[in-house]
C-alpha cells in the first residue's frame, strides 16, 4: 500500500507529461484509505490501493495511453464507493460520505455530468413508467383519469428520449454517448395491452444495444442489459422445467446478438453461466456449455472454468444411486468422525461455509427440522469449508447446531471438497443407510418434505 503525506494522493500510471487528473472530494469521510478499480460487467478489477493524509480528498493522475476508457470505481471506508467515467479528460467530483449517490456534484467533466444525470433519469423513468403502465392496463379507457395517465406516460417517455437521443449525443463517438445509447430502456407504447407489451420487449428490448462495441465491456452495459432481458422471461408461477425452457430462448437471443464481437460474447457467456450457477439452473448451464462454450471454443475465466468443471464432474460421478466417497474428518474437539460409521436410516450431508449468505439463511431452518423430528430417522453431518476455526466454532454456537459438525479447515482445497466436486455452498446430499445418494435437495420445501416423510 502506498502512503503519500501530501494534500492529496497521486496515482501515477507511467505518466506522460500531461496526465489527466481525477479529483474526488468526499465530505465527512473518516477513512484515508482507498482503492481504485476498473469495472468490467460484474467484475471489479483492482488497480491500486493507497492512503492519503488529506482525508476525503483523492487526486488521481492517470496516463490515458496506459489506461482504457470506461467506468472506474474509487472504494473507501467500509465498502462505500464512487463510480466515474474516465475518458482522458480531467474530472472533479464531490459528494457527502453519508449520502453518496444523492449528493454527488460534478464540478468538471461533461461526460460525468451526463453519466450521473442519466443514472438518475434512468432510475426515475424505470420506476414511473412501470407504475403508469400498470395503471393504463387496469383503468377503464373511457375514464378521464386514463387519459391523464396516458398523457403523463407520453410526457415521461418524451423527456427520457430527448436526453437519450439528444442531450447525451452531442459527441456521438464519446464513451458516454455510446454508453447511454446501449443502456437505454425500451420505450413501449402505453396503448398496447400487457401481453403485447411483453411480446414487444422480447423482440425489441435489445435493438439499441451495440454488441459490436467492445469498449463497453469496461462498464455495466452488457451485464445490466442481460439481466434486464432475462426478466421478460421470468415467471414464478411456471414449474422449473418450463421456466428453464423460456430462459433458454432468452439465452439464444442474447448470445446470438453478442456473437458479433468475440470479447463481448465471452463476457455475456461468463455472466450468464455465473448467474444461472448461483440460482441452480443446471439445465441452462449445460445448454450454454454444450451449445456455446464447447461449440465455439470459448476460453472462459479460469476460476469459472474450475467451478463449472466441478459442477459437471459432480453431475457425472455423484448421480442419484451412486455411493458417495467416505469422509473422515475432525469435529470441534478434533475427534475423527467417519461417514461410513454413522448408523442412521438416512443421512443428510451438507457442505456449507459460515461466510455463505445462503447458508446463513438455510442452515438454521434445516436445524429446526432436524431438532423437531418426532422419531430420529435422519442424521445430519455438516461439513464446513471454512479456514478459520473461530469462525466455524462461532457459527455452530450462535446457531445451536447440535448435529455432527466436521471440517479440516482447508477451505476449497479440502480433500473432501475435491472428492465431492463441491462448487457452491450450500450443497446437500440425502443418503440412505448404504450411503447411496437418494436426493440432492436444494430448497427448504424439498427438505421439509424429506423430514416429514
Amino acid at each position: 500500500m502506498k502512503t503519500v503525506y501530501l494534500l492529496a494522493v497521486c496515482l501515477v500510471f507511467q505518466t506522460t507529461a500531461f496526465p489527466q487528473k481525477i479529483d474526488i472530494a468526499v465530505r465527512g469521510l473518516e477513512s484515508a484509505d482507498a482503492q481504485l478499480s476498473a469495472l468490467a460487467g460484474e467484475k471489479i478489477l483492482p488497480i491500486d490501493s493507497f492512503h492519503t493524509s488529506a482525508r476525503g480528498r483523492f487526486i488521481l493522475l492517470i496516463d490515458h495511453q496506459q489506461r482504457h476508457t470506461g467506468i472506474y470505481r474509487l472504494s473507501f471506508d467500509k465498502n462505500r464507493w464512487i463510480d466515474f467515467i474516465y475518458d482522458g479528460e480531467d474530472a472533479s467530483i464531490s459528494t457527502d460520505a453519508n449520502n453518496i449517490s444523492d449528493s454527488i456534484t460534478v464540478i468538471q467533466s461533461e461526460s460525468n455530468r451526463l453519466y450521473y444525470r442519466f443514472l438518475k433519469l434512468h432510475k426515475q423513468f424505470k420506476i414511473k413508467s412501470e407504475l403508469l403502465h400498470i395503471v393504463t392496463a387496469r383503468y377503464p379507457k373511457d375514464d378521464d383519469f386514463y387519459t391523464v395517465t396516458q398523457n403523463k406516460l407520453s410526457q415521461l417517455q418524451k423527456e427520457y428520449l430527448e436526453f437519450v437521443k439528444g442531450t447525451s449525443q452531442k459527441d456521438p463517438n464519446s464513451f458516454i454517448a455510446k454508453y447511454v445509447r446501449s443502456s437505454q430502456l425500451p420505450v413501449v407504447d402505453g396503448n398496447l395491452p400487457p401481453e403485447r407489451q411483453l411480446t414487444y420487449l422480447k423482440f425489441h428490448a435489445l435493438d439499441k444495444v451495440d454488441f459490436s462495441d467492445d469498449a463497453l465491456i469496461y462498464s455495466d452495459v452488457f451485464s445490466s442489459k442481460t439481466i434486464e432481458y432475462l426478466t421478460y422471461y421470468r415467471n414464478p408461477q411456471l414449474p422449473k422445467e418450463l421456466l428453464e425452457k423460456g430462459f433458454m430462448v432468452a439465452v439464444d437471443t442474447l448470445l446470438g446478438k453478442a456473437k458479433v464481437n468475440t470479447f463481448v460474447y465471452k463476457q455475456v457467456v461468463e455472466y450468464l453461466l455465473d448467474g444461472f450457477k448461483k440460482f441452480g439452473f443446471d439445465a441452462i448451464i449445460n445448454y450454454i456449455i454444450e451449445n456455446y462454450v464447447i461449440k465455439d471454443d470459448i476460453c472462459i475465466d479460469k476460476t469459472l472454468e474450475i467451478v463449472l468443471q466441478r459442477r459437471l464432474d459432480q453431475a457425472k460421478y455423484l448421480k442419484i444411486g451412486k455411493t458417495v466417497p467416505n469422509i473422515i474428518s475432525a469435529d470441534l474437539s478434533e475427534k475423527q468422525v467417519e461417514l461410513n460409521k454413522i448408523q442412521s436410516a438416512q443421512t443428510l450431508l451438507i457442505f456449507y461455509a459460515a461466510w455463505c449468505p445462503h447458508c446463513q439463511m438455510l442452515l438454521p431452518q434445516i436445524n429446526e427440522l432436524y431438532k423437531n423430528q418426532k422419531e430420529k430417522k435422519i442424521e445430519v453431518i455438516a461439513v464446513s469449508i471454512d479456514t478459520s476455526k473461530t469462525a466455524w466454532q462461532d457459527y455452530i454456537s450462535s446457531n445451536g447446531l447440535t448435529w455432527i459438525n466436521v471440517s479440516d479447515l482447508q477451505g476449497w482445497n479440502s480433500v473432501v471438497v475435491r472428492e465431492y466436486f463441491i462448487y457452491a455452498t450450500p450443497t446437500i446430499f440425502l443418503l440412505n443407510s448404504k450411503k447411496e445418494i437418494v436426493a440432492k435437495p436444494s430448497s427448504l420445501g424439498e427438505l421439509r418434505a424429506i423430514f416429514h416423510e
